[in-house]
């Protein structure tokens, strides 16, 4: 699959910079066009709230995928009281002690990494797994870098996330550490039976396995088609692969900022998540879910 969006950690010069945005922008009003940008359709049917899971000895209860009682366009979920950190912002310690040959060493931390930290803590409160949440703040990160205009939260990531496939842990699947699923995770066939529409295949079956009908596939549960224009390489391996939650995340962000603008409005907001899936009751379930992620916040030892 071409890999022309694939953006690694480092910083890239602005005008290339802005002659990305410019061609993503105009392939997503072709996509539009075309009729072939809907990611997901509830193809991976919602993850029903008793679904179970190993949260661990202490973890967070689980919040309702309920619908919020909101009118499309009126209003956007309120922004995460914790944002995502900027990855390589550091804090700035305590100088290192001049003698220091006798001292016995310190032990290593667990990670250096502040978005790691991050995804710790507030994993203790919202019910998806740390490594997930890692994605989605790296996405909400980059892309407040990338499109300081847009104010994409971390709260709407997590609630697409767990509506499409628990955050990568739909039919008993796990994230690794490495972000891929422990098996693949593909939607049922498009193949216009009741509740799902009918496109035939349209990648050989190369990225969904499926040579006769398209599936959705991975975490964030993208079309063929749809992976294929806008897939992004997030963890800079130099592939693009809907499967990995980090590829999946930032295209997701970088979809729904470029098809609603500010998703600080309501406007903006519901623009981007019906473009994501065009079914308003999606949209109230995403809303309820981040609007309730957005107030937690981790208890203070």
């Amino acid at each position: 699959m071409p890999d022309i969006w694939s953006m690694d950690n480092g910083p890239k010069p602005r005008s290339r910079l802005r002659r990305w945005l410019g061609a993503f922008g105009v392939l997503v009003v072709l996509a539009t066009v075309g009729g072939m940008i809907a990611i997901g359709f509830w193809i991976i049917r919602s993850v029903p709230d008793d679904f179970t899971f190993d949260r661990g000895p202490t973890g967070p209860e689980r919040v309702p995928a309920t619908a919020a009682p909101v009118e499309p366009h009126d209003a956007a979920p309120p922004q995460a009281m914790i944002p995502a950190p900027t990855p390589g912002e550091e804090e700035q310690g305590a100088e290192p002690q001049a003698d220091a040959e006798d001292a016995a060493p310190e032990p290593e931390p667990a990670s250096e990494d502040p978005l790691d930290a991050w995804a710790d803590e507030m994993a203790t409160v919202v019910d998806a797994p740390p490594r997930a949440l890692r994605a989605y703040a790296d996405a909400e990160a980059r892309l407040r870098v990338e499109q300081p205009g847009c104010g994409l939260s971390w709260t709407t990531l997590v609630g697409i996330g767990r509506i499409e496939s628990d955050h990568g842990r739909y039919g008993g699947t796990r994230l690794g550490d490495d972000g891929l699923p422990s098996s693949p995770i593909y939607g049922v066939p498009l193949d216009g039976s009741p509740g799902v529409m009918a496109i035939p295949d349209t990648d050989g079956g190369e990225m969904d396995g499926d040579t006769e009908w398209d599936r959705a596939m991975g975490p964030m549960q993208f079309l063929p088609t749809t992976w294929e224009l806008v897939g992004r390489d997030a963890n800079g391996d130099g592939v693009a692969d809907p499967q990995s939650i980090d590829d999946a995340a930032l295209t997701a962000a970088t979809y729904l900022c470029a098809s609603g603008g500010d998703l600080t409005s309501g406007t903006g907001w519901w623009s981007a998540v019906l473009t994501y899936n065009n079914s308003v009751d999606y949209g109230r379930r995403v809303f309820g879910l981040a609007e309730a992620y957005s107030g937690m916040t981790p208890e203070e030892s």
